[in-house]
């Protein structure tokens, strides 16, 4: 079969995904992109410079764009243009905003959102409790 518009699609969860991915497991594809965008929200540095914020937003926006599953891409670009614009100017910002982005998904699939107030403590510095430590 041959990758394009007209590709056979099956049902994964609640979303249709193509077979040309290789794989149609939407779901580890989703729990992967995620955890890719919060690690570098997570490193994303404190003060960037405005060529760094350019370059995150281009960034996103090809995320955006080359996201194979395009269902999940399309929701995420709608989402982004209904006045849900990356913003970049610091890390907290950043890290905010990812997490708001991921918290439309969940509320999408039916899942609970994540407080974004502990989005530091998931993804970059680690529970206050202790509870992740060896």
């Amino acid at each position: 079969m041959a990758c394009d518009d007209e590709a056979e699609t099956v049902q994964c969860g609640s979303v249709y995904t193509s077979l040309c991915y290789g794989y149609a497991d939407v779901e580890q594809l989703g729990r992967s992109g995620w955890t890719l965008l919060h690690a570098i929200t997570a490193n994303y540095p404190e003060r960037p410079s405005p060529t760094h914020q350019t370059e995150t937003k281009q960034f996103i926006s090809l995320f955006g764009k080359l996201y194979p599953c395009w269902v999940c891409a399309d929701d995420f670009k709608a989402w982004m243009k209904d006045g849900n614009e990356p913003r970049v100017s610091n890390r907290e910002e950043f890290g905010r905003w990812a997490c708001e982005a991921h918290n439309a998904v969940n509320v999408k699939l039916g899942k609970e959102s994540f407080d974004c107030n502990k989005w530091q403590e998931r993804w970059r510095t680690g529970w206050k409790d202790g509870s992740c430590d060896g």
